[in-house]
This record gives structure tokens, C-alpha cells and sequence, in this order.
């Protein structure tokens, strides 16, 4: 579910944040479309994403959950280049789930 880019930096970010699983419901962020966009450029990356609810009781891991997830990406330190920018508009709704993600919630 990598949306297509012809950014390298950026496919190798998305294949991560693929890999990256939800703390509460142990489903990737992209399964879960969570992420909304990524750009990378020479200088950084950012990484625009929501959560499931505005009132997550975890919003406050989630900076440093992604961080982690990118370390290994060769040319990127993710704790100096990658700003990761949480919003709620749109807000999440089940239909940006990938149909593997809602088979595994049950919808």
C-alpha cells in the first residue's frame, strides 16, 4: 500500500513506515492510513500523519515510534532530519484503512 514515488528517499521512508505497527492496535501505520504524506529532500524528510482519534492516549509516542522506525535508512538520521507533523484534517476514518487492515480489525 506504498503510494508510488519516484523519490528513493521517500520509497525507502514509506517500505518503513510500513513496518511501523500501531501500539494499540498492532497494525502498521500505513495499513491504517495513518499516513498522509511524505516528502524527502536532500536536506530532511517530513512525514504529515493523523491518529484514530484526536484523544489518543498514546499521541505522545508517536514522534519518536516513527523516528525509530526510519534509523537504518541510509543518508537520513531521522532524530535530526525527519519532522513528523501530526493533524486532524481530514480527520481518520475507517475508509483510509487498507482492505488487509480492516479484514484483521473486522470491518
Amino acid at each position: 500500500m506504498t503510494p508510488k514515488s519516484t523519490n528513493k528517499l521517500e520509497k525507502a521512508i514509506w517500505e518503513n513506515l510500513g513496518k511501523i505497527l500501531d501500539p494499540e492496535l498492532g497494525i502498521d501505520l500505513v495499513n491504517l492510513g495513518l499516513i498522509y504524506k511524505v516528502t524527502a529532500t536532500e536536506d530532511g524528510a517530513t512525514i504529515l500523519m493523523t491518529l484514530t482519534t484526536p484523544g489518543c492516549p498514546l499521541a505522545h509516542v508517536f514522534d519518536s515510534l516513527v523516528k525509530d522506525g526510519l534509523v537504518g535508512i541510509p543518508g537520513l538520521d531521522p532524530y535530526r532530519d525527519v519532522t513528523v507533523t501530526l493533524t486532524f484534517d481530514p480527520p481518520w476514518i475507517t475508509d483510509l484503512m487498507s482492505d488487509e487492515a480492516k479484514a484483521e480489525l473486522g470491518f
